[in-house]
């Protein structure tokens, strides 16, 4: 599987240059950092997060975990995961742990841990657990410009 089409459709309709990272099957971001030879601490991960008005990804570095408390301070409103069944139906053409943090392809609303604004580059998760994007730090930046930017992570 390449990325999901969604996301390739958003990307190249955004006209954001990347690549693509293919590496062996794995189960979490973390593996996919090792399999793929990358920082974790440049792999952004998603997190689905829903409350009483809907869903917002959360992204952060894969070595980091969302801290809930800090990101229902961040939103001022309670907060809680979304289910696997949730992120399914959002995410129908990608695979379940393998979510890309580009909501807009999927019109969620998205937040981006400001420990990722700085990178010189970024990877993340295509929609499977083969395959990672990579792009420039600005690059990424431009793809994630309407999320709101907070601290709300902490490293596992």
């Amino acid at each position: 599987m390449t990325i999901a089409r969604k996301l390739q459709d958003y990307i190249d309709g955004v006209g954001i240059a990347y690549e693509t990272v293919p590496h062996h099957r794995t189960a979490t971001t973390s593996q996919s950092a090792q399999a793929a030879h990358v920082p974790g601490s440049r792999l952004a991960k998603s997190v689905l997060i829903h409350d009483e008005t809907g869903y917002t990804l959360a992204v952060v570095p894969s070595t980091h975990q969302v801290e809930l408390s800090l990101l229902q301070s961040v939103m001022n409103r309670r907060l809680g995961l979304a289910s696997e069944d949730e992120v399914s139906s959002l995410f129908a053409d990608c695979e379940v742990g393998a979510v890309p943090p580009v909501g807009s392809a999927y019109n969620v609303p998205m937040l981006l841990d400001e420990s990722l604004n700085d990178a010189a580059d970024v990877y993340f998760e295509g929609g499977d657990h083969r395959t990672l994007v990579h792009m420039s730090g600005p690059n990424f930046r431009n793809l994630m410009k309407d999320a709101q930017v907070a601290r709300f992570s902490r490293p596992s």
